[in-house]
């Protein structure tokens, strides 16, 4: 019986590949506990274009979070914060940053993706480093602002 592995078997081979393998083994273990599927040439042409898909749509997010890179790391985040004797009032954090970089440049990004030291509690241009997904980092300067 020939069979299409759908999960890693350790003693049988990877995902994707085509095995022989005896009828009892691939039908009341294999197939049963959702390792493999029988190799039909239907059940292979799915398989096939459904890595074809996964991988074009791999491709599609690897190009729009290398433009949201360069959308970041060209632009400057302007974030405005009430004036303090020294400083300004509070600090920005995660979130506000997030915030600003919705608002500012429509991108959505989880707060918990932007890698912050410590907050901003001074004003001026400062880099930040922010995890857009696939080993994909950009550098954002974040431009703190004082206003009365």
């Amino acid at each position: 019986m020939k069979v299409l592995l759908i999960k890693d078997v350790k003693s049988l081979g990877k995902t994707g590949e085509i095995k022989e393998v005896k009828d009892g083994y691939g039908r009341n273990f294999l197939v049963a506990k959702g390792f493999a599927k029988v190799a039909t040439p239907q059940i292979v042409e799915e398989w096939k274009a459904e890595q074809e898909r996964k991988a074009q749509e791999e491709a599609e997010t690897l190009a729009r979070l290398k433009q949201e890179k360069e959308q970041l790391e060209a632009t400057v985040i302007r974030i405005e914060k009430p004036l303090a004797p020294v400083g300004i009032r509070g600090s920005v954090g995660n979130g506000d940053i997030a915030e600003a970089i919705q608002s500012q440049l429509g991108i959505a990004l989880d707060k918990k993706h932007i890698d912050l030291k410590k907050a901003l509690k001074s004003t001026g241009v400062h880099e930040v480093d922010a995890k857009l997904g696939h080993a994909i980092h950009a550098t954002l300067k974040v431009d703190v602002v004082g206003v009365e």
